[in-house]
């Protein structure tokens, strides 16, 4: 679970053309007032360590986010930072090396590759995103090396582009780069979508070319992958959000802080533009839903890789309706088929061939029809424990079956 506190709400420097939060700001909520003692209340009733988030979270000031920083260290044991790094500066950078920040830097590519992340003008936009990468490097230089999120989309992944960003992403290996999360573009607007928006088709061959780069890779890794890999394996007690089955009117895995202290949810399912306030117990009708609803309707009926995937992030569910699977299921279809076909070569036995994965669904299926989260690994275990019990019942009828 993911603590999000956002003393500025959506409040940015940059005005990136894709950005999951625009229907905020086009509702006019930008965050304009916050009380730190409200934040931290809402903090300590979360209980663990949290991420200062944005918009863009360094455009608080200073003595602001040093206080936030330094009650996370002494109550937690540290924190994190969620920031296109733009604003960047040593006093930030002392801040976080002090206080155990884990800092994570949003950025697309070089140059023209993240033009879509734009500060006003051309000129002024290259500019920031080459204080951006300045900002990694000098993070890295001082110990505290940044994981990154990148989105693909057809200003840095299409089929002329996708070479450089190849070659962009193995030289962040160099400066000391070891954590990298991808994102498929995610947007509301459908002439975005049509600008920006890479077909299935290109979207599979940027992950395929991105999977072939982390083979060669020794130190840098794609979380998307190990998640991939780790699910179809049946652990998914420690994946990214986007594959657990995440009620949108709760989202358990975020857990939102605003500047006044209001407990809100993740972001990418905020599709109004309103802020409403966390629900207190989650549901999970979306995933009942979507496994009975067949393909044709937009649900996932049939599909051997639902336990893995679950109609994915509702926040990119098709026509941005949370009832629907993913827009992106062709992609993950095949990535999941490809990662399926690697294991099984290497002798790793996977949940989604497994004769018991109807079982499996079906006690996933009763956990949520009573309103319990349940992940494989934990039914694989109990499982696992069960096993022997019924090997000596089944030892047992057989020889009933002998004397009769």
């Amino acid at each position: 679970m993911t603590v999000e506190v956002r003393p500025l709400g959506v409040k940015c420097n940059l005005s990136c053309t894709y950005c999951y939060q625009d229907p905020q700001r086009a509702a006019g909520n930008i965050t304009r007032h916050y009380d730190l003692d409200r934040m931290k209340a809402g903090l300590l009733a979360e209980g663990r360590r949290f991420s200062v988030f944005g918009g863009e979270p360094l455009m608080l000031p200073i003595d602001d986010l040093t206080d936030l920083l330094s009650w996370g260290y002494e109550r937690f044991g540290g924190s994190g930072v969620q920031t296109n790094g733009t604003l960047l500066t040593d006093e930030h950078i002392t801040l976080f090396r002090r206080y155990n920040v884990h800092v994570g830097v949003s950025i697309d590519g070089p140059d023209e590759l993240n033009d879509v992340r734009r500060l006003g003008s051309l000129t002024r936009t290259r500019q920031a995103t080459e204080r951006t990468f300045s900002a990694i490097h000098r993070l890295c230089e001082a110990g505290v090396p940044p994981s990154l999120i990148i989105t693909l989309h057809r200003g840095n992944a299409s089929p002329d582009r996708l070479p450089r960003l190849i070659d962009w992403v193995r030289g962040l290996e160099t400066l000391g780069v070891r954590h990298a999360r991808l994102h498929l573009l995610e947007t509301e607007s459908a002439t975005i979508k049509a600008d920006l928006g890479l077909s299935a088709e290109e979207n599979i061959a940027a992950l395929r070319a991105f999977r072939a780069l982390e083979a060669e890779l020794t130190g840098l890794r794609f979380d998307l992958f190990t998640d991939m890999r780790d699910l179809l394996q049946g652990r998914d007690d420690r994946t990214t959000c986007v594959w657990n089955g995440c009620d949108p009117l709760t989202t358990q895995a975020v857990r939102g802080v605003e500047g006044n202290g209001q407990r809100t949810n993740c972001g990418r399912t905020n599709k109004e533009g309103i802020d409403f306030q966390k629900a207190d117990q989650p549901g999970f009708e979306r995933y009942l839903a979507l496994y009975h609803t067949p393909y044709e309707a937009g649900g996932c009926n049939g599909c051997r890789f639902f336990l893995m995937c679950k109609g994915q992030c509702p926040g990119t569910a098709i026509d941005q309706d949370w009832r629907n699977r993913t827009d992106h299921c062709e992609v993950w279809m095949t990535l999941y088929a490809d990662l399926e076909r690697e294991l099984t070569d290497q002798g790793t036995a996977v949940v989604s061939r497994s004769r018991e994965r109807r079982e499996i669904e079906g006690a996933m299926l009763a956990a949520w029809s009573n309103g319990r989260q349940v992940t494989m690994t934990t039914l694989l275990s109990r499982r696992q424990t069960a096993r022997p019990w019924r090997e000596r019942m089944n030892d047992l009828r057989a020889r009933v079956a002998d004397r009769t």
